[in-house]
């Protein structure tokens, strides 16, 4: 499984980013799609995930009703729309994929390159 994200940018704070995340395929091994992020010096961390099997999302509280996980299933691509962007959300935004929904790096199985966002004015 091959993951594609794209959609990073620059955007001044309160502002809106859609990022994009290809999948090449979907079987049972990339059921769940995450977006994780990593800032500079710190860990990586969870940002959001979605079941392409019956729609399930998990939000970290950090972004919860401010960032939205979506997928589509026909095109095989999961998006983040990000709104009200903080300078904190400043980080590279990573895709990644595992059977089930997790909440930290250990387990995921495939991850795509990073796309990275910053939030500056």
């Amino acid at each position: 499984v091959q993951l594609q994200a794209s959609g990073g940018g620059l955007v001044q704070p309160g502002g809106s980013l859609r990022l994009s995340c290809a999948a090449s395929t979907r079987t049972f091994t990339n059921d769940a799609m995450h977006w994780f992020r990593q800032a500079p010096g710190q860990e990586r961390e969870i940002v959001a995930a979605i079941r392409w099997s019956g729609g399930i999302t998990y939000y970290a509280d950090s972004v919860k009703g401010r960032f939205t996980i979506s997928r589509d299933n026909v095109q095989n691509r999961v998006y983040l729309q990000m709104n009200s962007l903080k300078p904190e959300d400043t980080a590279v935004y990573y895709c990644a994929a595992s059977t089930v929904i997790l909440r930290t790096t250990s387990g995921i199985r495939y991850w795509g390159k990073g796309t990275l966002v910053t939030v500056s004015s």
